[in-house]
C-alpha cells in the first residue's frame, strides 16, 4: 500500500474517533488503552532501532536524533500546558470568545494531523518499512485526534454541526500532508533527525496523553491487558513489515 493509501486509513481512523465522540464517547476509552500501547511499542521497538541503524548510514552522531526526540517530547508538553492554561482562563470568563477558543484549538489539531501526513510521506521516503511503521502509529493515534477535535468544539459551546465540520477538516489533513511531502525530497542526513523528532512526538502522545486518559476512565486489568496487546502488536509489526 502507498503513502496515500495509508493516509486514507488515517482519515477513516480520525473520522471513527470523532463519530464515537459525537455518539458514545465512553466506548472509546478501552480502544485508546490499546492504541496507547501500540504507539509506545512502535517507538521503543521499531523507531528507535531504525534510528540507530540510520545514523551510521547518514554519518551523524546518535545524540543528534536523540536531541530531536527530547525537543519534540518537551515541545508537545509545553504546548499542551499552554493550551490548558488558556482553556482554564477562558472557562472563568464565560464570554462569547469561548467558541473561538474551541475553533482555534480544533484548528491546531488540524495542523497536527497535517504534519502526521507529512510524517507518513517522509517515512516512505526513508523506506517502505519505516513508512508502514510511521503510518500505523499515525493511524493508531488519529482515533484520539478525532475524539479531541469534537470534544474541544463541544466543550467550548460550538454546535454539533460545526464540530462535525472541523472533524472533516481534521480527517482530510493527513491526505494533504502526504501530498505535500511527496513534492519535497530531502537529503539522507535529515531522516535520522526526522525519525527522532517523530519518535518523541509519538511517545508523548501515547505515554502522556492517550494512556493516562484511558486509565482514568477504565482503571484495572482490562485496560492493562489491551495496552500489553498493543505493545505485542507493535513488536509483530517490526518483525514482519
Amino acid at each position: 500500500m502507498t503513502a496515500i493509501g495509508f493516509s486514507l486509513l488515517a482519515l477513516l481512523s480520525t473520522s471513527f474517533g470523532g463519530f464515537i465522540a459525537l455518539r458514545r464517547r465512553a466506548q472509546l476509552t478501552l480502544i485508546m488503552a490499546f492504541t496507547g500501547g501500540v504507539l509506545v511499542g512502535l517507538v521503543v521497538l521499531d523507531l528507535l532501532p531504525e534510528i540507530f541503524r540510520r545514523v551510521e548510514e547518514a554519518h551523524i552522531q546518535v545524540i543528534e536524533p536523540m536531541l530531536a526526540l527530547i525537543f519534540a517530547f518537551m515541545g508537545m508538553h509545553f504546548l499542551e500546558y499552554g493550551m490548558l492554561i488558556n482553556t482554564r482562563e477562558d472557562d472563568s470568563t464565560q464570554e462569547y470568545t469561548h467558541r473561538t477558543v474551541g475553533v482555534l484549538s480544533a484548528l491546531a489539531l488540524v495542523g497536527h494531523s497535517f504534519m502526521d501526513g507529512v510524517g507518513i510521506g517522509l517515512g516512505f521516503q526513508v523506506s517502505a518499512t519505516v513508512g508502514v511503521i510511521v503510518a500505523l502509529a499515525v493511524i493508531a493515534h488519529d482515533i484520539s485526534d478525532g475524539l479531541n477535535t469534537v470534544t474541544l468544539m463541544l466543550v467550548h459551546r460550538n454546535s454539533r454541526s460545526r464540530a462535525a465540520l472541523l472533524l472533516m477538516l481534521d480527517a482530510a489533513a493527513p491526505v494533504t500532508g502526504v501530498i505535500v511531502a511527496s513534492l519535497v525530497h530531502l537529503p539522507q542526513t535529515f531522516f535520522p533527525l526526522y525519525l527522532g523528532f517523530f519518535a518523541g512526538f509519538l511517545l508523548y502522545i501515547g505515554a502522556s496523553e492517550i494512556l493516562p486518559r484511558a486509565y482514568r476512565s477504565h482503571p484495572g486489568p482490562a485496560a492493562f491487558a489491551l495496552t500489553l496487546a498493543g505493545v505485542v502488536l507493535s513488536f509483530a509489526v517490526g518483525q514482519f513489515v
